[in-house]
């Protein structure tokens, strides 16, 4: 029987291990035992964290339950990011806010594709976010994604969660045993290879050696087997991406029955970004900043300013990272997921879905002949492109800004900074908009519309007067736009409000749920 060992717990740890037991049959006799090794001394840390879409997908296969998630993870649905002062600074005039949803125009029924027809001005001056679908102004007003009669995982907007990310762990710890996962708490002491490189097995404080035919290291920035053992390097990209260091805080709300946003908002600042995620008793805050252009203390003055009242008496948290990724994640019968992978910064929310995309991965070329080399150099092959390809979506976010307010912001668009490859893609979208054929579904974890969102929302021009002759479906267009106006209407007026949907969802739970706000609230 083939045994693949998960060294580390937490989100990405039990995402993992819980997703291979079921794609590698730990439960049937020739199936892959799932074994995961984490340290009883090593706590998690429970801070608001968000996701993408293909987490509903993933958490339906490791076989856990909507309502489960909503109950045990003060979970929250989350229907995109709403970016606020990123293209000028607060108090320049006028509205500087755009959503970066997660509905796609629906423009592949025989109907004209939106986008041209919306640069040659056939939606007016209605920006690409709200013309484009119905989830901006559902989002504006608060309104959750689906109807609670909905069945799980299912609604009439696309979206994803916020939750607690040290109750999630726990969560899929426990829906990870259930699918046959033995777990083990118990300190590693020592990372073993053998004359090959190849790890031999880990020696633990109280359990002995642990051998297995796979290592899965989800032990964070600390990458205790691909690193430390095994000497893979990681790549920085803090010459590209400047954040390196956050300081985050938890907030209650005024009262149980506050408003939930239906996105979290991220809002530019000096030398960085607030995040602001909203669970259901609490909000998620954090400045994610430079720390060559801001010392740790003006940060967390920035962060307590943005919480007004609640930010004098706000416990905080600093932290610090280095943005990048390993160029090398599976090496002999080792691979980083994780952290001990690549983490570029909090925002859009990159860290979870890497995760997903190296399980599905790992149990899609899991080696059963044992040919670990062929596994290894594809899995590090779409890897590589999917994390280059990331940082340069994330680079565009930063790179495309009109601020020169600050350093940080001048910094940020000056050429040396911005990746070859991301110029290149600009340079197309001068004259035509991102489509399909710039992006490959099987590397690019950011499809074309979410690459659009982000362009035209930080105020991109696209130049279309060359062949605005031979548009031939302008009223068609026109017709589109109106269409999706109309389900704009019927979304605001049908749709409950996040709070409401959750409580719906929730039925039967509404005294704990007050419960558990006044304990936060104390």
């Amino acid at each position: 029987m083939k045994r693949v060992l998960v060294v580390g717990g937490g989100t990405a740890g039990w995402l993992t291990a819980g997703y291979l037991a079921k794609m590698l049959g730990a439960d049937l006799p020739g199936g892959v035992g799932i074994t995961l090794v984490e340290s009883p001394e090593i706590g998690i840390i429970g801070v608001g964290e968000g996701t993408f879409p293909t987490i509903r997908r993933t958490l339906e296969r490791i076989g856990v339950r909507e309502k489960d998630l909503l109950r045990r993870c003060e979970a929250t649905f989350k229907q995109g990011v709403k970016f606020v002062d990123w293209l000028h600074p607060a108090g320049h005039g006028g509205s500087d806010n755009y959503l970066h949803g997660f509905q796609e125009a629906d423009d592949r029924n025989g109907g004209p594709e939106y986008l041209p027809y919306w640069l040659l001005g056939e939606a007016g001056k209605m920006p690409w976010d709200e013309a484009s679908t119905p989830q901006k102004r559902a989002v504006d007003a608060l309104r959750g994604p689906k109807l609670a009669t909905h069945p799980e995982y299912a609604g009439v907007l696309n979206y994803a969660f916020h939750f607690d990310a040290g109750a999630l762990a726990e969560l899929l710890r426990d829906q990870g045993v259930a699918n046959g996962v033995t777990h083990i708490a118990d300190t590693v002491q020592e990372v073993l290879c053998g004359e090959d490189g190849a790890i031999a097995g880990v020696r633990t404080q109280k359990n002995g050696m642990l051998e297995a035919d796979l290592y899965i290291d989800c032990t964070g920035f600390r990458a205790e087997l691909i690193g430390k053992a095994m000497g893979r390097k990681w790549k920085s990209c803090k010459d590209i991406l400047f954040c390196d260091s956050a300081i985050a805080a938890q907030v209650p709300y005024d009262s149980p029955d506050a408003p939930i946003q239906s996105c979290t908002l991220s809002t530019a600042r000096d030398a960085g970004w607030i995040w602001d995620i909203g669970l259901q008793t609490r909000r998620g805050t954090g400045y994610v900043y430079s720390s060559a252009h801001c010392d740790a203390d003006e940060a967390e003055r920035t962060l307590r300013s943005y919480l007004g009242a609640q930010g004098q008496t706000a416990t905080t948290r600093r932290l610090q990272f280095d943005a990048g990724y390993r160029e090398v994640n599976w090496y002999k019968n080792c691979v980083a997921v994780g952290l001990s992978s690549g983490f570029f910064e909090p925002l859009e929310a990159t860290g979870i879905v890497f995760s997903e995309i190296a399980a599905g991965a790992i149990a899609n070329l899991f080696p059963w002949a044992g040919d670990y080399e062929t596994s290894a150099r594809q899995f590090n092959a779409t890897m590589l492109e999917r994390y280059e390809r990331a940082r340069d979506f994330l680079k565009m976010h930063y790179s495309l800004t009109r601020r020169t307010d600050t350093d940080f912001w001048r910094d940020n668009v000056r050429t040396e900074t911005i990746p070859g490859s991301l110029l290149e893609l600009l340079d197309r979208w001068r004259h035509r908009p991102p489509n399909e054929k710039d992006f490959n579904p099987n590397i690019d974890i950011f499809p074309a519309t979410s690459w659009q969102c982000v362009l035209y929302g930080m105020g991109w021009k696209t130049d279309l007067s060359a062949k605005a002759g031979v548009m031939r479906l302008r009223r068609e267009a026109r017709q589109a736009f109106e269409q999706v106006q109309r389900q704009s209407d019927y979304a605001v007026a049908n749709l409950p409000d996040n709070r409401a949907l959750l409580q719906q969802m929730l039925a039967g739970d509404t005294v704990s749920t007050i419960k558990a706000f006044a304990a936060t609230a104390g």
